[in-house]
C-alpha cells in the first residue's frame, strides 16, 4: 500500500513539475520559426529598434538597449536601461553582467543571435521585405504572448488593420507613386519587391514603374529617370537623415529642373517620410502608425 502511495505521489509530482515547466515558457513565432522563450521575463535586453518600439507601446520596460537608437521618440523608453552595445555589435561583457532572462534581436543585429544565445535565450524578430505589415502584426502578438499582454497586443493589431483599411480607400484612385531614397546627392528607386514595397503591395498604391531591380539599397537612378517616369506621387526617404549623417537633405537633392517637371512636383504631391521611423524602426507599432498617418494626411490634403 505504501509502495502504491509512493508511486502515486511520484506521478503527481512529475505532472506538477511538467506543468510548472510548461508555465515557464511560451512558444512564439520568430523570424526563425516557432521558438520556446521564457514566459513573462523580467530582465530583457533588446537590440532591435522595431521590437523596442512595440514593446514600449505595450507598456513594458527593458533593462538593456543599444547605446544609439537613431529615433528620438524612444529615448524615454531606454532612460533607465543599461547600454549593451550597438545595433551591430553587442557588448557581451555588459550583457553578461546584466544577466537577462531574454534577449530580443533582429534586423541589423540578427547575425548576432547565435552568439547572444550563449549568454541567455535569444530570439530573432527581424521584419523584412514583402508583407511587412503582416510580419509586424505577428510580432505584436508574439510580444503580447511573451509578456502576458495578449489583449493589448491584439488591440495594436486591430488599430493597424483599421488604419490600413482607411488608406486603401484613399490610394485606390490616388494615381501612381514612385518610392525614392536619397543619400546625399545620390538617389535610388524602390519597387514592389523592395524593403519599402509594402507601400504598394499592402496599401494598394499603384507603382509608377513595375520593373525595378530588388536590392537592399535600391536601384540607382538619375533625375532624368524620375522625369521620364513622371509619377503622380513621390514618396521620399532620406537615408542620410535616418542614420544621422551630415549630408544634403532630400528636399535639396530633389529640388532641380528635371524633378520639377513631374506631375508629383507640380501638384505638391511629394511626401517626405520620417526617415528614421521607416528606415530604422520599420515594423514597430509606433513608427508604422506614424508613417501611415503621414501618408493618410498627405492623401487627404491633396484629394
Amino acid at each position: 500500500m505504501r509502495a502504491f502511495h509512493r508511486t502515486a505521489f511520484a506521478f503527481a509530482f512529475a505532472l506538477t513539475a511538467q506543468a510548472a515547466l510548461a508555465a515557464d515558457t511560451v512558444a512564439v513565432d520568430t523570424a526563425r520559426g516557432v521558438v520556446e522563450v521564457p514566459n513573462q521575463p523580467e530582465t530583457v535586453a533588446v537590440f532591435d529598434i522595431a521590437a523596442l518600439d512595440t514593446i514600449n507601446a505595450l507598456g513594458i520596460s527593458v533593462a538593456g538597449a543599444p547605446q544609439r537608437l537613431y529615433v528620438d521618440y524612444l529615448e524615454n523608453a531606454t532612460s533607465n536601461a543599461e547600454p549593451v552595445g550597438s545595433l551591430f555589435e553587442p557588448d557581451f561583457e555588459a550583457i553578461n553582467a546584466l544577466s537577462p532572462d531574454l534577449i530580443i534581436a533582429g534586423g541589423r543585429s540578427s547575425r548576432q543571435v547565435d552568439a547572444l544565445n550563449e549568454l541567455a535565450p535569444a530570439i530573432d524578430m527581424t521584419i523584412w521585405g514583402d508583407g511587412l505589415l503582416d510580419q509586424a502584426k505577428a510580432r505584436f502578438l508574439a510580444y503580447g504572448k511573451i509578456f502576458g499582454k495578449e489583449a493589448e497586443a491584439q488591440g495594436l493589431a486591430d488599430n493597424l488593420d483599421a488604419k490600413v483599411s482607411e488608406i486603401k480607400g484613399q490610394t485606390a484612385d490616388a494615381g501612381k507613386a514612385l518610392i525614392v531614397l536619397t543619400n546625399g546627392s545620390k538617389v535610388s528607386v524602390y519597387g514592389k519587391d523592395s524593403r519599402f514595397g509594402w507601400l504598394h503591395t499592402e496599401l494598394g498604391w499603384a507603382p509608377a514603374i513595375e520593373d525595378v531591380k530588388a536590392s537592399t539599397h535600391g536601384e540607382a537612378i538619375s533625375f532624368e529617370f524620375i522625369r521620364e517616369t513622371n509619377p503622380d506621387w513621390l514618396i521620399v526617404v532620406d537615408r542620410a537623415a535616418a542614420i544621422g549623417q551630415d549630408a544634403a537633405l532630400a528636399a535639396e537633392t530633389l529640388n532641380n529642373k528635371l524633378v520639377a517637371e513631374t506631375t508629383a512636383w507640380k501638384s505638391g504631391q511629394v511626401i517626405y517620410l520620417n526617415a528614421a521611423k521607416v528606415y530604422i524602426a520599420a515594423g514597430g507599432y509606433q513608427s508604422t502608425m506614424d508613417t501611415l498617418d503621414a501618408l493618410s494626411s498627405a492623401l487627404q490634403k491633396n484629394n
